[in-house]
């Protein structure tokens, strides 16, 4: 079933060097485990001078305990089904931050070459002013980062490496991509905040 339709304002273009400035807009952060997308997500959130949301969809997914499809089990038609659906309610959430005057991010694994789970699916959740950008540091570092972590997020080092190859598929997508290897959180923030001010001001096709 469609979501009913909302009216979002577009954000105007911000003056050079000015970053996203006051702009309401909506962003998603895609990029491979280990990136550092909720991090980035969430600093560059906190930081903003207006409000902004941030929407981590492993969180709205990890909502469901009893029957939870873990990511180590692989993708099958009941993990496909659970994230379905996190996308949905983050859709939901982020049109209703949006008509609200509120910016939001999202962050997501979101594969090139795979169309259910493709930005099809976000732009008709969100919304055509949705701006997408990658964040894709080198294979050394998500699996530096991967280690880590703990729990069912903690993927296998094949598994990690996999969708790290995936995800060079958005090379020569048109969309945006950050390569953060050597930058700490403040400063990938602050590039994402500028590669968006110049989305804003010529957003890419997709």
């Amino acid at each position: 079933m469609p979501l009913p339709p909302v009216s979002v304002p577009l954000a105007s273009p911000v003056e050079h060097g000015a970053g996203t400035g006051t702009a309401t807009l909506a962003v998603l952060l895609i990029g491979p485990a280990g990136a550092g997308k909720t991090t980035v997500a969430r600093h560059w959130a906190q930081r903003r001078r207006v409000p902004t949301a941030h929407i981590s969809l492993d969180d709205v997914r990890e909502w469901v305990c009893s029957g939870f499809a873990d990511p180590q089990s692989g993708w099958n038609e009941h993990s496909e089904a659970q994230y379905r659906l996190a996308r949905r309610t983050c859709g939901f959430a982020a049109r209703n931050f949006l008509a609200n005057g509120i910016s939001c991010i999202v962050d997501d694994a979101v594969f090139p070459d795979r169309p259910v789970v493709g930005l099809g699916g976000w732009k008709r959740h969100v919304g055509p002013g949705l701006l997408p950008v990658v964040l894709l540091p080198g294979l050394e570092i998500v699996l530096e980062r991967n280690a880590e972590r703990s729990g069912n997020r903690r993927l296998s080092d094949e598994e990690v490496a996999a969708i790290h190859g995936r995800m060079a598929g958005w090379y020569g997508s048109g969309l945006p991509i950050i390569d953060n290897s050597t930058y700490d959180v403040e400063t990938t923030a602050r590039v994402l905040d500028d590669v968006l001010a110049r989305a804003i001001a010529s957003p890419p096709t997709w």
